[in-house]
């Protein structure tokens, strides 16, 4: 009975602090670091020295989304990237993948970095949702906001019968995701991102690895699913919010054959400082599929005046 309880012990353990067995390389020069923040600890990756720019991550990623385009963009501000509640080594909590959490969890992040003084924000998929919300809830810690292939919640097309994609309806349900990925999670995770790059294999075997690590330890699935579960919650909150608008200059990027100039018509109404760029020929996955336009976009948007 005593081996069961410490068994369990770990299980419990390791289904809650989302921690990895196998560590990403890390781009050269870069750290990994931790953080209490918002109530939980935050693992993520630094490098570089300059104004604070911070990257987001999207579904089903980690901060290694970012290992392509870090070292050029520490060139220029001090990157981080960190791991979302629930993903990676960040610790995995049984609530809070609602967007507006995930806000706080950042806002907490960068105040623990730079203290009062704002951070350049760059989120991708469910990282530029938190990334939206945190512009409104929060537009004193964000100096520029960079949304890259997202949409704002409340906007996103879910219904098949309209061209929507399926995976919003499967990863909402209660259960069936996890018991039907189970011991296929690299399987399934590689045909979503096959499916959202439009067809092609973009991510790289090292990328593959890091994210399939992540999401298939234990409660890693579920972890992920919950970011889906939250939308419709998300959607109410930010209608809660109509009367605010982001103001802060906005970048928005879309893929080309994905959200495309979607986004863009999405936020017109929200702000009054609006760019938007078309990652021609990219999928889903900008910043993987085209790092180097990534990189161009940001450094430009950023140094603008």
């Amino acid at each position: 009975m005593g081996r069961l309880i410490t068994l369990l012990g770990l299980f419990s353990v390791l289904a809650f602090t989302g921690l990895s067995a196998r560590a990403a390389p890390l781009p050269d020069g870069a750290e990994s670091k931790f953080a209490q923040v918002n109530g939980i600890r935050m693992h993520y990756v630094q490098m570089g020295e300059g104004p604070l720019l911070v990257l987001l991550h999207g579904w089903p990623q980690t901060w290694y989304e970012w290992a392509d385009v870090m070292p050029s963009l520490a060139e220029h501000f001090t990157v981080v990237a960190p791991d979302l509640r629930g993903v990676g080594k960040t610790e995995r909590t049984e609530k809070g993948y609602d967007k507006q959490t995930l806000s706080q969890d950042v806002a907490a992040l960068i105040e623990h970095l730079n203290g009062d003084e704002p951070a350049v924000v760059v989120g991708h998929d469910m990282g530029g949702k938190a990334a939206f919300v945190l512009g409104l809830t929060q537009p004193e810690r964000v100096k520029k906001l960079v949304l890259i292939d997202c949409m704002p919640p409340g906007t996103e097309n879910m219904d098949v019968a309209r061209g929507g994609l399926w995976h919003y309806g499967f990863h909402i349900a209660p259960d069936f995701p996890e018991m039907l990925t189970k011991g296929r999670e690299r399987e399934y995770l590689t045909a979503m991102m096959k499916l959202l790059s439009g067809g092609k294999e973009v991510m790289t075997d090292e990328a593959i690895d890091e994210y399939v690590e992540a999401y298939a330890s234990p409660g890693g699935m579920t972890a992920g699913f919950n970011y889906y579960r939250a939308l419709l919650e998300d959607a109410d909150f930010v209608a809660s919010l109509s009367g605010k608008r982001l103001t802060m200059p906005v970048l928005t990027i879309g893929g080309e054959h994905a959200v495309a100039g979607h986004l863009y018509k999405a936020l017109e109404g929200r702000s009054d400082d609006i760019t938007n760029k078309i990652a021609q020929g990219s999928g889903h996955y900008v910043p993987e599929e085209m790092p180097e336009f990534t990189v161009e976009q940001i450094v430009d948007f950023a140094a603008a005046p």
